[in-house]
């Protein structure tokens, strides 16, 4: 054994790994001596002691702890990673051993003498590389770790030297083999050396194999076991012998016959049935079978619930739950009493339209309790995807009918009450329109026959009530809307709030929020502060919200007193305590009158609103400015008012040349909020009149009207939520279109006995109104001295 001289180096000691001369080793560098070693390393030669450990589970290895054999080697590429370790690749340089280990600085270090490899390049050497590549092949074959382009590399060597070390280094051994390798430095020994060891890893893997050979034709004799077994199965059925497939089919079979379905219905059951019988039970498609039959089987086909026809119970049970809605209970009773008498009748198909939080979807409840009926709801908002409502085909694994029959299927009965939430919300994409799925659905004539896409048999919808509610009409198909009965429920007037808030709301949130019901009152001047100061809506839900805030202070108060059965009263003083700052004031525009204000009325999905409108006059060249989000029906009817006062301003006083002279901003407030449709029109000519001729204008009045060029004033719609709406505004006047007269009928009549209704057929009698009686004596005198 040759040796060199002996050189001082940092030493890295390695885990699992031997480092061999000659071939490239990446390493992971974490321990702090190490670090440290590397650190020393790179500011001097780059050169460290690479050498393996005895024992891989040693954090703090010491001399004892590592081979006295490693290799020296050059640090050729560094990465220094975020958590303070480093990546480093070295290359093996030589061969080299220990003769001491020393620890200076916190690192450890080796006085190592390399050593000089001896070779013997003859015949022999030729013979042993080539079984060495022999091994190797059969090796990289069998062990499918070490890949193609790596073997390729080490196979095309040529230094028998470089050969013999990137084999070892490459192949997966033990530390203890490859350490062996390292240490024989005569490099013929070496080939045999690493022949001998993989040749003993070939046998073992060549073992390894046979054995996963073995399990596979394990499993494949199961299989043929499996299949052997449902050729008995088979057997048994023809012998009469009953097995676990045939208690299923007869289970299914005893559904199909007691379901009581109609003949299409049974001849399709049972022939899927048959079907299901030659399949596999585990088959994906025996699965969907089975779940078909069993849907089939479990919809009610002749299973009816008996209507409760008396009247009273009726109204009893429709008066208990919700407060008013005369109407609408007025059409129940009417149903109830038509169904007693004739026992024939197709359930109507009733569409409850209003704003949110009056109780639309609650009441459909309520109807199936009078009526005695089973209930389901169907949401039907963002529903977009004609399946939901006729199925998806069976073609789709896990396909499902759609949601129709899988509410009937849920209540069991052929005759329930099917609620279809928000029938306005439906949409539709490049998979189908619902709402179209929706017209047989809804069509007395045709749910008959309703075919759903899963079913594929023909399924009688005619026994259900359908209900559906909507927030609006506007986006609704009008052949859908064709096939439904509207019944508009308007917003509560203050005393109904006040009503539904005492007997319902307070009971319903005391008892939620764990309070005595008997030991908290909220008097009326509390409900009616909550109402007009911190709700401002057609319905209850946000008044219902607010009252549960409430009782959550009050409990929260009771608990850190430890006061449960405490008595409490809330007052309109508690109320601000607890809700804050007041939300909602009253208007104050009609506090006084003033020039270019008026008070119009509007109609929305959530209720009347009041819409002021305000027009200012400025010198200029005759522009008209339109603000406010306001709509082109709109802006129509504020042209059309302009050109009313340009044709009759001699009467008002005003210079016939004022379109050369000012510039006109008519102006809606909450110009963030879209504005559209023609009643606003008095408002605006109001509205012109008054900044032209600076005449001010009641304020404790509000309008609504459409107008022609001629000075007419038409019809309009939602006079009811719109009279509401001035109603909680405190107004006391409303001017509306004498073709409205009829409707004030609709309007309650608490409401109705506290405003004044004005019946107009053209401006003039607007504008009587509208100004005071000097303004308009001034008027018809000028009209009078124009005519003579």
């Amino acid at each position: 054994m040759n040796r060199l001289d002996s050189l001082l180096l940092p030493v890295v000691p390695l885990r699992e790994l031997v480092a061999f001369p000659q071939t490239l080793l990446p390493i992971f560098v974490i321990r702090p001596q190490s670090l440290q070693a590397m650190e020393t390393a790179l500011d001097n030669d780059k050169r460290i002691f690479l050498v393996a450990q005895k024992n891989e589970e040693t954090d703090d290895p010491q001399k004892d702890d590592l081979y006295t054999y490693g290799v020296v080697s050059e640090i050729m590429q560094v990465m220094r990673l975020p958590d303070g370790s480093i990546k480093a690749l070295v290359e093996g340089r030589m061969t080299a051993v220990a003769e001491n280990y020393v620890t200076r600085d916190d690192q450890l270090a080796a006085l190592v003498t390399p050593l000089a490899e001896t070779v013997t390049r003859d015949k022999k050497l030729k013979a042993l590389t080539r079984a060495l590549k022999t091994q190797f092949e059969t090796y990289v074959t069998l062990s499918h770790r070490i890949p193609d382009d790596v073997f390729l590399s080490t196979k095309s060597i040529d230094d028998p030297i470089k050969f013999v070390n990137s084999v070892a280094n490459y192949s997966h051994i033990s530390v203890a083999d490859k350490q062996q390798i390292l240490e024989e430095q005569n490099v013929n020994k070496r080939f045999i050396l690493l022949n001998r060891i993989l040749s003993h890893e070939n046998e073992l893997l060549e073992l390894e194999t046979a054995i996963m050979d073995q399990v596979k034709t394990q499993i494949g004799k199961n299989q043929k076991e499996y299949f052997l077994n449902e050729q008995i199965r088979a057997i048994e059925k023809e012998l009469g012998v009953s097995g676990d497939q045939d208690n299923d089919l007869d289970e299914l079979n005893d559904m199909i016959e007691g379901a009581r379905m109609s003949d299409e219905a049974y001849e399709k059951a049972t022939k899927e049935l048959t079907r299901l019988s030659r399949m596999q039970p585990m088959s994906p498609e025996a699965t969907v079978s089975r779940t078909y039959i069993e849907i089939l089987s479990e919809l009610p086909w002749e299973n009816r619930t008996e209507d409760n026809l008396d009247l009273k119970h009726a109204q009893e049970i429709l008066d208990r739950d919700h407060y008013g809605l005369d109407k609408i209970k007025e059409r129940i009773i009417e149903y109830l009493a038509v169904l007693s008498l004739s026992k024939q009748i197709s359930g109507p198909i009733l569409c409850l339209v209003g704003p949110p939080g009056v109780g639309k979807s609650s009441l459909a409840k309520s109807i199936a309790g009078a009526v005695g009926r089973e209930f389901a709801r169907i949401s039907l908002g963002g529903v977009r995807d004609e399946a939901e409502i006729r199925g998806h085909r069976r073609t789709y694994i896990g396909s499902l009918p759609g949601k129709i029959v899988q509410s009937m299927r849920k209540t069991g009965a052929i005759n329930p009450v099917l609620l279809l939430d928000e029938i306005d919300k439906l949409s539709s994409d490049f998979r189908g329109d619902p709402s179209s799925a929706l017209l047989e659905v809804l069509d007395p004539e045709q749910n008959k026959t309703f075919n759903d896409h899963y079913l594929e048999v023909d399924y009688d919808l005619s026994n259900v009530m359908f209900i559906t509610t909507a927030n609006t009409l506007q986006h609704t198909p009008k052949p859908l809307l064709d096939r439904m009965e509207v019944l508009r429920i308007p917003g509560y007037t203050e005393y109904e709030k006040r009503h539904i808030a005492q007997q319902f709301l307070v009971p319903k949130q005391t008892k939620a929020n764990g309070l005595d019901p008997q030991r908290i009152t909220f008097s009326d001047g509390a409900i009616q502060t909550i109402i007009t100061q911190y709700t401002r809506e057609a319905g209850v839900r946000n008044l219902e919200r607010e009252i549960a805030s409430i009782c959550r202070k009050v409990a929260r108060e009771n608990v850190e007193m430890k006061r449960p059965k405490r008595r409490v009263t809330v007052t309109p003083k508690r109320v601000r305590a607890a809700l804050g700052p007041v939300r909602f004031k009253d208007m104050e525009l009609h506090k006084k009158s003033e020039v270019g204000v008026v008070t119009g009325l509007a109609w929305t999905e959530v209720g009347g609103e009041l819409l002021p409108v305000e027009t200012m006059v400025m010198k200029g060249k005759g522009e008209l400015g339109l603000t406010g989000k306001m709509g082109d029906v709109m802006q129509e009817s504020a042209r059309a008012a302009l050109s009313y006062v340009r044709a009759h301003c001699e009467e008002f006083d005003i210079d016939p040349d004022f379109k050369t002279k000012f510039d006109i901003h008519i102006h809606v407030p909450e110009g963030a909020i879209p504005k559209d449709g023609p009643s606003a029109g008095v408002a605006m000519a109001t509205s012109l009149i008054s900044a032209l001729s600076k005449t001010p204008v009641r304020q404790d009045l509000a309008m609504t009207g459409e107008i022609t060029l001629r000075g007419k004033v038409l019809k309009i719609g939602g006079l009811k939520e719109k009279a509401l709406a001035a109603h909680r505004a405190r107004i006391k006047t409303i001017v509306l279109p004498k073709d409205n007269e009829g409707d004030l009928e609709e309007i309650a009549a608490e409401v109705r006995d506290q405003l004044e209704f004005v019946l107009v057929e053209n401006l003039d009698q607007v504008f009587d109104a509208a100004f005071n009686k000097g303004a308009t004596q001034k008027r018809l005198n000028r009209r009078s001295a124009r005519r003579s």
